[in-house]
């Protein structure tokens, strides 16, 4: 990790029960190449709850930061943080991201940046 401030970590919980614990960081931040992992873009609502702007996996260092596919969207959205912890595999990050989507709709466009299945 490069350039990132940790502040805390965070549970987020997908449809199937499952729990994934990600460490929480202010935006702008950035990650190395080569790290594979699940991340959320984040802003804190009006009662101070984490929603989920985007839910993604990747390359960390590709998807973290001004050069991720949906950055104009995250941005417009107003995230604040990104979410992130290093996955195992990429069959596992993306069993997590269908997973937490289930569970987050809100993280699909008009209120996300997601593209819900089927466009």
């Amino acid at each position: 990790m490069t350039n990132t401030t940790l502040t805390k970590t965070c549970n987020w919980n997908g449809v199937s029960g499952s729990a994934y614990k990600y460490h929480v960081h202010k935006l702008p931040s950035s990650f190395g190449r080569g790290r594979y992992g699940n991340y959320i873009y984040t802003k804190l609502n009006a009662n101070n709850h984490w929603v989920p702007i985007y839910i993604g996996e990747g390359d960390l260092g590709d998807r973290i930061g001004d050069g991720h596919h949906k950055a104009q969207c995250i941005k417009i959205m107003g995230a604040t943080h990104v979410h992130v912890h290093t996955t195992g595999t990429k069959a596992q990050g993306t069993a997590e991201e269908k997973d937490l989507l289930a569970n987050y709709k809100n993280a699909f466009a008009p209120s996300g940046c997601n593209e819900a299945p089927g466009g």
